[in-house]
Order: C-alpha cells, then structure tokens, then sequence
C-alpha cells in the first residue's frame, strides 16, 4: 500500500512547515477507536467517525476504512443496489478494484488510488462490485468511503461524478522528505488537489514514514480530523500515542502534527493516515439511512420519492 507513490519523495514538491513564531499549534481534543462492523454484502468496515460528535464533524457525515482484506477467490464482496439524495459519497481505493454503476445510466472502473466522488444531490439508486475476474481470483481489497454534506442550497441537484484517477493526484512532500502527502481535493500548502467540492474542504491521503514528523498547515475556519489507516505513532504537539483504527479531533489553530513510530509492524512498514477538514456548514442535519436532509420532513419526502420511483430505475443489465 498505496498504489500511488514515488520512491524518493524528495523530487516531489515540498509543503514548508509552519514557522512556530507566528502559527498556532491545534490540541488534541480527543482520540476515539473507530467500531468494526459489515457494510453492503458482507465486506468488512471501520467506522472511523461512529464515536465522535457530530459537532467536530460538520461538513462530513460518517467514513468508513473498507478492508482491509485479502479476499480468497470467490469471497470478493460489494454492495446491492441503494439509493442516496442531499450529500456526496466519496470512494477512494488504496488496493483492489470495484466497479460502479448507476441509475443515470453512469458509471466507472476503481482501481488502486482511483477516487470517485458522486454528488447524489436529489436523488440516485447505484451500486459498486468488484470485477469478475477479482471474485475469480480473488485479492487484497481496501478504501475508504468518505460522506461529505451538502449545504441545503445544493441538496437538490443533479447527480453527477468526479473521476479521479491516481495519476491525477497531487503528490507532495514534508521539508525533510519524511511522508508523501497525496491531496485528492482541496489545498495543502499552496498546492491544489485535483477534487472540486460544494462544501471547502481537504482531503489528503499522507504515508509518514517510519520515525518521521510532520507538521502542516491548516486553515483555521476549517475542522480537522485525522484516521490511522495503518501503523503507529502520536498525534498533536501533545504526542498522544495513536494506532491503527483510531480518529484524532483537533482544535482551534492553524498547523496539525503527527509523528510516525520509529518501529513499525512488518505488515504495516509505515504509517498511513487521512487528513480532512473542511468549513463547516452549520445547517441542521437530519439523517437517516441513506438520505442526509436538513428536517425530518425533508427526510420522509426523500422516502416519498424513493418508493416512487423517482430516483430513476435499475438498468436491466449490470458489468
């Protein structure tokens, strides 16, 4: 892991750390275990965000770590047709290869550090699998799924798609060429990722390597949260030992830190971690299932549209 990389990060281009003199340090507020549980048809999840409160989440709903998992042939497992209205869902694949189609008549091929963020807007039923020939053969299977909010201007929208192939990403380096910061949307250190979003965020997939630290620059109107895929080490100015499956919610500041263990599992030879925030919405949120709205009423309607039909219908074949 990951399928995007390079072997020497020090060609890459380099986010300056943050002069202490005139930046402000965020503290850790807290540091969760995210739940383990079964998404879609049996593939295994982390919920990264299930005990954090909401209010240090906003603009993001819910994320899962999918995987990871090596599959064995024919166990490769997805989701079944569902349908999603009032947010965007954002899939990005570290290892492995789903396949995505939709009631639009849209759809695509993921494969390792592909991204596909879909805005669901007012309405949409699909579904993602692996590919035949990895239920046939089986293989090693992880992402992400991200849920991003929409303002309730942008709830009602037309659905449509951001494809982001690995090769798209915007691929950076610490001042020391301790990590490879991967930005899949937003802007880390004056350098734009190539994801475009409704709601201001960040999203950046960072592999720190084993004993190096990393301090970053991070808006201050935004929220910031941060997911060990993989690995050990500490969070925050405070170094609070952090591992593998757990969040760490930062407060107010403008610079975010971590640090990678010096010893590393042989599985797991660096520390991998999502870095996200983004500016918060502030709206109501009601959510239930698959529908983020901003009333309950908002929501039956949703449920209303869903059973009659309105959110298009299920093509009569699938890949």
């Amino acid at each position: 892991m990951p399928a995007v990389t390079v072997e020497n990060p020090l060609v890459l281009p380099r986010v300056e750390t943050p002069d202490p003199a005139v930046t402000s340090a965020r503290p850790v507020l807290g540091v969760v275990t995210a739940p383990e549980g079964f998404e879609g048809e049996g593939f295994p999840v982390r919920r990264a965000f299930a005990k954090i409160n909401t209010k240090y989440l906003d603009p993001f709903i819910m994320m899962d770590q999918m995987g990871e998992v090596e599959y064995a042939a024919g166990e490769p497992k997805g989701t079944p047709w569902h349908p999603h209205r009032g947010f965007e869902t954002v899939t990005y694949m570290i290892d492995g290869e789903f396949v995505h189609q939709d009631s639009t008549g849209g759809g695509g091929h993921l494969s390792g550090g592909d991204t596909q963020w879909m805005t669901a807007g007012s309405g949409i039923l699909h579904i993602e699998t692996p590919p035949e020939h990895l239920v046939m053969s089986g293989g090693l299977f992880h992402g992400i799924q991200l849920w991003v909010n929409l303002p309730a201007s942008d709830k009602m929208i037309q659905p449509k798609y951001q494809d982001i192939h690995g090769g798209e990403v915007k691929l950076l380096t610490t001042a020391d060429g301790g990590a490879v910061l991967r930005v899949i949307a937003g802007e880390l250190g004056g350098h734009q990722g190539p994801g475009t979003t409704f709601t201001p965020i960040t999203l950046v997939h960072a592999t720190v390597s084993p004993g190096a630290r990393i301090t970053l620059p991070w808006r201050p109107d935004f929220n910031a949260l941060v997911y060990v895929l993989n690995g050990e080490g500490t969070i925050g100015e405070e170094n609070r030992p952090i591992h593998q499956g757990q969040s760490a919610v930062f407060g107010d500041g403008d610079s975010i830190a971590l640090q990678a263990s010096a010893m590393q599992e042989s599985r797991s030879p660096n520390m991998d971690v999502i870095i996200l925030g983004g500016e918060p919405i502030k709206e109501p949120v009601a959510h239930y299932g698959p529908f983020v709205m901003n009333s309950h009423r908002e929501l039956q309607q949703a449920i209303e549209d869903f059973n009659a039909g309105k959110f298009g219908v299920i093509p009569p074949t699938q890949n």
